[in-house]
């Protein structure tokens, strides 16, 4: 009886200890590591990038906060508040308001780049006290993305008489082959966001937003979502990225058609861009810009071209071909004017909405590329110079110019 006793007495102490203790079935999964694309930021240029423009305090200040975040809720409230204020900082940065916070040029796009992603590696590797799910971190990246790409802070005024144009640029990409790249598309987009450009057919007000360079993004519906509210709402809308070396290109046609080229996370993918309803997609969209009075107009110093160019793949064949004149009736698509890149793809799902949308007789949209941003010759350490400088401030104007010729029309 007395070993019972003890039996009993050491089964009830562990069911006990068991009712006492934590539940791990239901313990919060641990934070994730930085993705590729965020572990970047430990290298010199990022840094320096960040310190010369005042960037540099962002990230530090959104882990202040999130340390002392005592829920989700909470939480959520900091990262839409701190996300909302970057890109409000680098548009104010870069329009000439508020303090320039260092050295680096005003119509840098890249602070807005960088700080981003420190912001995003803060959230991602965060460990909360109260615990924080898989669906509630992912939940947390998703509003920072979006505030801080303007993608929420679109908003036309109701002033009577006032055109809506919508202008989405870019993040740098390449990053691998040079970390110091700036993408004068979404400098375009800092430097025109709540803008109003002079047409001859009178004021137009501009609203920006910019695009992360990944796949992933873009198969879940990034560029969708961020456009479908205002394309019936707006009088033209441009996706503009960087394309070839001294040269704008207005591209005509759009092909269904990922390259595999890698992304800023070294992910490429090849294959038909997925879109809601595979059955009804064609396999070529096409531009609704004013291309000839575009390409008449003395916009800039680069040239701008009417590009008619596409790749594809012949009705009964098998093996691609370079049409300089737009594509063949029956034909698979294998590159746009823009090529198979995300540059291709952007324009081919905007303008794929559009026509989805039934706006095709009315809207007038399309891709524009812009030159490549050249360093001045000889220069392959530092991360600017003044012909850097110089030529993407002459893009911007241009990019500026372009959209005033095709909201004229």
């Amino acid at each position: 009886m007395h070993a019972l006793r003890v039996r009993v007495g050491l089964l009830g102490l562990a069911l006990l200890a068991g009712l006492s203790a934590p539940a791990t079935a239901t313990a919060a999964p641990a934070a994730p590591a930085p993705t590729v694309e965020e572990l970047r930021l430990d290298k010199a240029v990022p840094q320096e990038i960040l310190t010369r423009s005042g960037f540099d305090a962002v990230a530090p200040r959104l882990a202040r906060l999130l340390t002392d975040a005592r829920s989700y809720a909470q939480a959520r409230r900091i990262v839409v508040r701190e996300g909302t204020a970057l890109w409000r900082r680098a548009v104010d940065r870069a329009q000439g308001r508020g303090p320039a916070g260092g050295d680096l040029s005003r119509d840098d796009d890249r602070p807005l780049y960088w700080a981003r992603l420190g912001l995003s590696r803060e959230v991602r590797t965060w460990e909360p006290e109260f615990g924080l799910g898989e669906a509630q971190r992912s939940a947390l990246l998703d509003s920072l993305e979006r505030t801080s790409r303007g993608q929420t802070g679109i908003g036309y005024p109701r002033t009577g008489g006032l055109k809506r144009v919508l202008v989405t640029g870019f993040d740098p990409f390449t990053l691998d082959r040079d970390i110091r790249i700036s993408n004068p598309s979404g400098a375009s987009a800092l430097a025109l966001d709540g803008t109003v450009i002079e047409t001859a057919d009178g004021p137009a007000r501009v609203e920006a937003v910019v695009f992360p360079v990944r796949w992933r993004d873009f198969a879940e519906g990034t560029v969708e979502r961020t456009l479908r509210p205002y394309l019936p709402r707006v009088d033209l809308f441009a996706t503009v990225s960087q394309g070839r070396v001294g040269r704008f290109d207005v591209e005509r046609t759009n092909g269904a058609w990922r390259g595999g080229f890698a992304d800023n996370e070294n992910v490429g993918d090849t294959g038909t861009i997925p879109v809601a309803d595979p059955a009804g997609q064609p396999q070529w969209t096409t531009t609704t810009l004013p291309y000839t009075a575009i390409t008449a107009a003395g916009t800039g110093r680069f040239p701008v071209y009417d590009n008619t160019s596409v790749t594809e793949i012949p009705a009964g064949g098998t093996a691609p071909v370079v049409r300089p004149d737009g594509p063949t009736a029956g034909s698979l698509a294998r590159a746009g004017g823009g090529g198979d890149y995300l540059s291709n793809e952007i324009a081919y799902r905007a303008t794929l909405l559009r026509d989805r949308l039934g706006l095709h007789e009315r809207l007038p949209g399309g891709h524009v590329h812009t030159p490549v941003l050249q360093f001045g010759a000889g220069n392959t350490t530092e991360v600017t110079d003044p012909e850097f400088v110089r030529n993407r401030l002459d893009i911007v104007a241009q990019v500026r110019a372009i959209l005033a010729v095709a909201a004229g029309e």
